[in-house]
């Protein structure tokens, strides 16, 4: 623990490297998912359609998946002999986010609809009575659940972050390019060298209690 503590307060650069590589996948994963998690969020939460209850069903339990399953199929697209084979994602920070997008996809988007559906119905109804447009409703309602949405935002970067095997199936945990904070833990534990494993264990233990510490503050005030 002494070693552990060292290594975050003496500024090592690999350790803190580390951090900020895993940050910034989370980050720009969790962006990425927003741009088809909330608009399918919205179309699950304001429309009726036949099959929608199956396909609530389907997204909630997408959130549940394995990240080795999702890891899988993300290395099926990208590998060489994948569809997206000529990328050359696989093993660069652009596979790593690749598949950790489809990690927070259906977290995006169950929370999203979670949250819509709970408005109240005269809302929506208030809103064709006054001739709005389908965008203008849609907007108008992202807007009056900001707080939901900006909680489903939380807990995707939450959900990558805590990750391994998405970026250990696709990232190949490769030092200074595709190495995050779990397949660090998870490399060093394996080695017996745990000063590095702990001290970045203990900034994804306080990552998880910044999360949730937001997560709580956005529900009192909503």
């Amino acid at each position: 623990m002494r070693d552990a503590f060292v290594l975050l307060f003496s500024g090592d650069p690999e350790t803190w490297g580390v951090v900020g590589r895993s940050l910034r996948f989370s980050l720009f994963a969790t962006l990425f998912s927003v741009l088809p998690g909330v608009p399918a969020g919205v179309a699950l939460a304001s429309r009726n359609f036949r099959g929608r209850r199956g396909l609530v069903a389907a997204v909630n339990s997408l959130t549940a998946l394995p990240t080795v399953v999702i890891g899988l199929f993300a290395y099926s697209l990208i590998s060489r002999s994948g569809p997206m084979g000529g990328l050359n994602w696989l093993y660069a920070p652009a596979g790593v986010i690749l598949g950790q997008s489809f990690l927070a996809f259906p977290v995006v988007a169950s929370l999203t609809y979670a949250g819509l559906s709970k408005l109240d119905p005269r809302f929506r109804e208030t809103l064709l009575t006054l001739g709005s447009g389908p965008l203008s409703r849609i907007t108008a309602t992202i807007r009056e659940s900001r707080a939901v949405l900006v909680a489903a935002l939380v807990a995707a970067f939450g959900r990558v972050t805590g990750e391994v095997g998405v970026s250990m199936m696709l990232g190949g945990n490769i030092r200074f390019s595709t190495r995050t904070m779990t397949t660090a833990i998870a490399l060093d534990a394996s080695k017996g060298e745990f000063e590095r494993a702990i001290s970045l264990g203990l900034v994804l233990l306080a990552l998880a209690l910044a999360i949730n510490l937001a997560v709580h503050a956005l529900a009192r005030h909503e």
